[in-house]
């Protein structure tokens, strides 16, 4: 296998679906993503050892039965492997020894249920939810966010503000009391925002699409190294992913093939490999940011033979 090869395990099963755009988003960024189903984790076929980036994507796990998230959360956290030890004890593990981990709307509302982010204290206790949109339905909509630049998280790194898909049904972000408010502030934990016409944080429908506590639309951890985020970048890979492309196209330069989504998983790659957050995917304006080639796919098609 080539060292320089960044694994990234994405997880699947139990109604998680966006496992797959997931994957290519990967590939683009010059990774090797691998679609692991979550059982093949919990009877020991496959490990987080192996993998540099934890994936947990969009969808509807377990149907969201017991809220968005909290029974793959519970499964991840409380279910014994072969080994006699949780899954969750490996993800802490996997965190704490330089590894990244991405959620995507279900996949952030498990992060926060399982207490991963934004984890002020380092205790991996719940301190916010992802409650249900203020209008009451489910919003499907592009908004705009905009990435902190005070924010540790090196996903977001050269960001600025970016359109965006939503889908979801619950990511009001509510916080559990005042302290822990502070301490999101105080360490740039709400590092997405989205925000108006301005780039100024959104207060106010459709704009902030659910109702959101600070206009967030993303938080990390303290190290950077977990981010979670409702808005799809995924779903943004290609600039004709955009309802309104031809303008967006020209607004940015005219000759710009990728979505503004592709960021997050350049930056994603570019930090797993130890690259500096301002190299090669961070100092990439939208303007230079091209479909990358398929020479990670080639690796990871000889590695697998």
């Amino acid at each position: 296998m080539n060292e320089g090869i960044v694994r990234v395990l994405v997880l699947a099963g139990h109604g998680i679906n966006c496992e797959e755009e997931t994957a290519a988003a990967y590939r683009l960024a010059g990774a090797a993503p691998e679609i692991v189903h979550l059982s093949a984790l919990l009877d020991g076929r496959s490990t987080l050892a192996a993998y540099r980036i934890l994936h947990l994507p969009g969808g509807f796990s377990f149907g969201d039965d017991l809220g968005a998230g909290k029974a793959l959360a519970n499964r991840i956290r409380y279910r014994r492997l072969p080994s006699g030890k949780t899954l969750f004890d490996g993800l802490v593990a996997f965190v704490e020894g330089g590894c990244y981990v991405l959620g995507i709307c279900n996949g952030f509302q498990t992060l926060v249920q399982m207490g991963l982010i934004p984890n002020t204290r380092g205790r991996y206790e719940q301190e916010v939810t992802l409650a249900p949109n203020d209008s009451g339905r489910f919003e499907d909509r592009w908004c705009r966010c905009a990435a902190s630049p005070k924010t540790s998280t090196p996903f977001l790194r050269g960001m600025d503000v970016s359109a965006l898909p939503v889908r979801h049904g619950e990511g009001k972000l509510l916080i559990r009391d005042e302290r822990v408010r502070r301490a999101i502030l105080a360490g740039s934990h709400n590092c997405l925002t989205y925000c108006d016409e301005d780039g100024n944080p959104a207060a106010d429908y459709p704009a902030n699409p659910n109702g959101s506590t600070l206009a967030c639309a993303g938080l990390c951890d303290t190290t950077g190294r977990v981010l979670g985020m409702m808005p799809h970048p995924e779903a943004y890979l290609s600039a004709y992913n955009h309802p309104a492309w031809p303008h967006h196209r020209r607004a940015r330069g005219g000759l710009v093939e990728a979505g503004e989504g592709l960021k997050v998983f350049l930056n994603a790659v570019t930090a797993a490999r130890g690259g500096s957050a301002e190299g090669e995917a961070g100092s990439r304006s939208k303007e230079e940011m091209e479909w990358p080639g398929t020479e990670a796919a080639e690796e990871e098609a000889a590695w697998r033979r």
